[in-house]
């Protein structure tokens, strides 16, 4: 039995998404920076396909006059970028709402310098009540932009 018509237009439509997404697409080429660093592209992918057709004539005829189309539709979306480097793997969103990101990843850093502070005794109890007070005003702060660009769910 020979090929259908829409077998042709979607194979066709099929090939032409191949050719345009890879896996490249997602996660994109590393790119080396001056101080070594390597800095990977992150990028959501969306794909949409559909084909359709119909016959046309009377049901005696041995061949009947075909008419269809396909469509597909491609969307990428940067996320972000990897940075890999100084002994970390850091994610840098590229949205405007990664407040809260920002804030976990400085949760580690506020550590370690508390710490190096303690082993050093460089931090005398002032000092450092100072410090924590600074800190909890910034994660409050950070907090309030949180909540202000969450929607609020319905009841």
């Amino acid at each position: 039995m020979d090929e259908h018509p829409i077998q042709g237009l979607m194979k066709t439509a099929m090939e032409s998404i191949k050719e345009m997404v890879d896996v490249n697409t997602v996660i994109g080429d590393a790119v080396e920076a001056p101080d070594g660093s390597v800095i990977i592209p992150v990028s959501r992918l969306g794909l949409g396909f559909a084909a359709g057709g119909s016959e046309f004539g009377s049901p005696k005829e041995t061949e009947l006059p075909f008419g269809g189309g396909s469509g597909a539709g491609v969307s990428v979306q940067p996320v972000g970028f990897l940075v890999v480097g100084q002994g970390a793997v850091r994610l840098l969103p590229v949205s405007q709402g990664a407040i809260f990101d920002r804030l976990v990843d400085l949760v580690p850093e506020v550590m370690d310098r508390v710490q190096q502070s303690l082993a050093n005794g460089n931090g005398n109890r002032q000092s450092l009540l100072h410090r924590q007070q600074q800190l909890e005003r910034q994660v409050a702060e950070l907090q309030n932009q949180v909540q202000q660009q969450r929607p609020v769910p319905p009841l």
